[in-house]
């Protein structure tokens, strides 16, 4: 029987376990932290969003560049099999907006006991507070794994350590470290899915305004480079939200290349001219009422007096006694609201990390190392990041299955 260790109690790696065992393998998961599922436990804001019923080509280019590699996984366990594994499991689950996959009972401790149970059902030994510092190999062979704890012999080891992201979780690079020492080349890792600090102080005055259905454009030195739509959320330190953190990883790379500035336009739907039109009704209708009062047909309360400050226009001034040139600059500042991006927020705070194992050197059909023998790679360590919406912890549970019935055949 072939004796197999993983390493890492989260997702990736209690799928990887569980298969494992379930094809024939004498399993041993080791968790450094003193219990499983930590990362699992708070994702989707605690309700744990699994995957996303989106089609194959769909999914694929939700992870940018290196999606192809994840055909191979997801040919062999991808959404409607995930769902049915948790169904038989007795978890029943509920497509949302954006066709996210949820519990239906909303609770994430739902998906980690169930996949407790998994690994308890198949016999898989589990150790925690067991922190591995050393992959065994000789003649190019993994013979096994030492750690605080001793010296743990075997024929094959899942690397599923995770990434960087969300160090209390337990996930603290160490599988780059492993790797690393075993010949693999790192992509240095970079926050993933991250809020973004800018620079205009008005920005802080606008913390905890979240809005929804906006149009946010993003420049290197000018330049376009993405647009996307959706919801999204100032903060003390700047901006978050589904839309921020899916932009953020293109923008994480482009800092490295120069100045990049946001676009926020608050009306989407409307063109310049038509906004234009509203306006004018607006100030037709409400002629005699204060400027200030009127932008609340236009603004969230929150957002009103920034935008009084920007367009320098006076508190007293009444609809009609706005100019052509102030109206101008509040089409602008409507459809054109700048920001400056600084820098990400720390790595420590992103969702999932950019960056890890170069995909070059792993068989996607196996999730074995192409390196060395008997060693396998799942989860967030290896250099695959997709956008939010269940993209990431799909890859997440394809490449452990894989990765667990691989390493379960002699």
């Amino acid at each position: 029987m072939q004796r197999i260790i993983v390493i890492g109690g989260g997702a990736s790696g209690m799928m990887a376990a569980g298969r494992a065992a379930e094809c024939g393998g004498n399993v041993t998961l080791l968790e450094r932290t003193k219990r499983l599922g930590n990362k699992l436990n708070i994702t989707g804001k605690g309700r744990c969003n699994i995957t996303n019923m989106a089609e194959m080509n769909e999914f694929i280019q939700n992870y940018g560049k290196n999606g192809r590699f994840l055909y191979g996984p997801f040919t062999k366990f991808f959404n409607h099999d995930l769902i049915e594994f948790f169904k038989k499991k007795g978890v029943a689950t509920v497509v949302e907006r954006g066709k996210r996959v949820f519990p239906k009972s909303n609770e994430a401790g739902e998906i980690t006991r169930c996949l407790i149970n998994y690994l308890k059902e198949n016999k898989v030994a589990i150790r925690t507070n067991f922190r591995v510092s050393k992959v065994i190999v000789e003649s190019n062979k993994v013979k096994g794994v030492e750690g605080n704890e001793g010296i743990v012999g075997c024929e094959a080891v899942i690397i599923a350590t995770g990434g960087m992201s969300y160090p209390q979780t337990g996930s603290t690079g160490d599988g780059y470290k492993l790797s690393e020492e075993l010949g693999h080349r790192i992509i240095p890792p970079a926050p993933g899915l991250v809020g973004l600090e800018t620079e205009e102080s008005y920005v802080k005055e606008l913390a905890g305004l979240s809005l929804k259905n906006v149009g946010v454009s993003s420049f290197l030195n000018g330049k376009g480079f993405q647009l996307k739509f959706g919801e999204m959320l100032f903060t003390h330190f700047g901006l978050s939200g589904p839309v921020i953190l899916t932009m953020s990883q293109d923008i994480v790379q482009r800092l490295k290349l120069g100045r990049v500035t946001l676009s926020i336009n608050f009306k989407p739907a409307l063109t310049k001219e038509m906004l234009e039109k509203r306006i004018l009704r607006e100030f037709a209708e409400y002629g005699k009422m204060k400027f200030k009062n009127i932008l609340k047909h236009l603004l969230p309360n929150k957002a009103i007096p920034v935008f009084i400050k920007l367009l320098e226009v006076s508190n007293d001034k009444s609809c009609g006694e706005i100019d052509k040139e102030e109206r101008q600059r509040l089409i602008e500042l409507l459809s054109d609201f700048k920001i400056t991006v600084k820098r990400p927020r720390p790595i420590e705070e992103a969702i999932v990390t950019s960056g890890g194992i170069d995909l070059n050197e792993i068989n996607p059909k196996t999730m074995e190392s192409k390196k060395i023998k008997g060693l396998f790679f799942a989860g967030e360590v290896i250099d695959i990041d997709g956008n939010t919406g269940g993209y990431n912890l799909q890859s997440a549970f394809s490449t452990g299955y894989v990765a667990g019935e691989s390493a379960a055949k002699p």
